[in-house]
């Protein structure tokens, strides 16, 4: 699954299908407002701002958001300006708060990116910056599959058509050989689509033979005797691909590009904490969790889910065309226009001050 060159495209999506879904979960479209966040004292608001709406689900994959939420890197660096919350449970809600202004930036998948950029003509959001890496398996019942080869004839459960990882799933199902009509999901794999909350239960109750899915729920199966078969980060160069991002409102970044930075440097911030605070941070992010979403991870679950994610500032822009692509071959997307859906200069602003090197939109930036 090597990465495609830069595309230079012009939208039309399948009218017959959904939009491109979440890519880190599935688990429905509500949201809730969280405005707990701690102003320091004496601290001065940042482009004059009373708050920053900040958005993110509440899933490990959005480790940079709960780890910083949690440990207060986005308060400290907005000072006075108050850092408000908004937990997520879909992409197409992020998607829908930052286009009626009442979310600023948000941490979101790759397919809910492209589609809302595309949906709008290029007009409503910005990629600013990465977030996490990799996060994605194919987890089986080894008693029916032991091979990669006797995933041919079964059923296979991806979180939603068009999603992330169906898109994936079907693109390595076409480099084995097998076809598979990317609608119905019937062929030569039958491709489930199954909310990642129920999966676990499909599993359970015998009704697939495994899935494509990413974590938390992939550690979930194989808590329930599922064996991993494949991790998608083997799939691409150098082990790495999106699967998040951070976004924010085109009108939010050109009013308020302090606000922005500020955000952007606690994020660089909290994920050098992560990396130099692997289990500290990870009890962080379930303590979030908990509090976001009422209920943490138990340890068979969240250890192996949280060792598959790295954060990353790095957009890793190529694997997002690539992604863009691999929906064109399966027939799901036409192909879209995605130059100016990066725009990278306040982060790798922020990363020179730190002494870091820049880093790469793949020539899909703004010019």
């Amino acid at each position: 699954m090597p990465a495609i060159p830069a595309l230079r495209r012009s939208l039309a999506v399948l009218a017959s299908l959904p939009l491109l879904a979440l890519a880190a979960c599935g688990y429905g479209s509500q949201a809730k407002e969280d405005g707990t966040a701690q102003v320091a004292a004496g601290a001065k608001k940042t482009d004059g701002l009373d708050s920053v709406r900040i958005g993110y689900f509440g899933n490990v994959t959005h480790a940079t958001a709960l780890v910083g939420n949690r440990k207060g890197f986005f308060q400290k660096e907005l000072g006075a300006t108050k850092a408000q919350y908004a937990i997520f449970n879909a992409g197409p809600s992020e998607i829908e708060a930052l286009n009626s202004g009442s979310l600023d930036i948000g941490w979101i998948g790759p397919s809910p990116a492209i589609n809302g950029y595309t949906k709008s003509n290029g007009k409503n959001l910005r990629i600013i910056g990465g977030s996490a890496s990799g996060g994605v398996k194919l987890v089986v019942n080894p008693e029916k599959i032991k091979s990669l080869k006797d995933v041919e004839g079964k059923r296979i459960a991806t979180p939603q058509l068009g999603n992330t990882q169906d898109v994936a799933f079907l693109n390595w199902a076409a480099e084995q050989g097998w076809k598979v009509d990317a609608q119905s999901g019937k062929g030569d794999v039958t491709v489930v689509r199954s909310d990642n909350k129920v999966t676990p239960d499909a599993y359970k109750a015998g009704s697939i033979d495994g899935a494509w899915v990413p974590e938390p729920t992939a550690s979930k199966l194989v808590a329930e005797g599922g064996k991993v078969l494949l991790d998608e980060a083997s799939l691409w160069p150098d082990e790495k691909f999106v699967i998040t991002n951070i976004i924010v409102s085109q009108k939010f970044l050109a009013e308020h590009p302090k606000a922005v930075e500020a955000v952007l440097k606690a994020s660089v911030e909290t994920n050098q904490w992560i990396k130099d605070h692997p289990e500290e941070a990870k009890a962080a992010a379930n303590e979030q969790l908990a509090a976001d979403t009422g209920k943490a991870l138990p340890a068979e679950v969240l250890d192996p889910a949280w060792k598959s994610i790295q954060v990353t500032d790095d957009p890793l822009a190529a694997t997002l065309d690539a992604q863009a692509e691999h929906a064109v071959k399966a027939g799901l997307l036409k192909e879209p226009d995605l130059e100016g859906i990066y725009d990278l200069a306040l982060l790798n602003k922020v990363l020179k001050a730190a002494g870091r090197p820049a880093v790469d939109d793949a020539g899909l930036g703004v010019k």
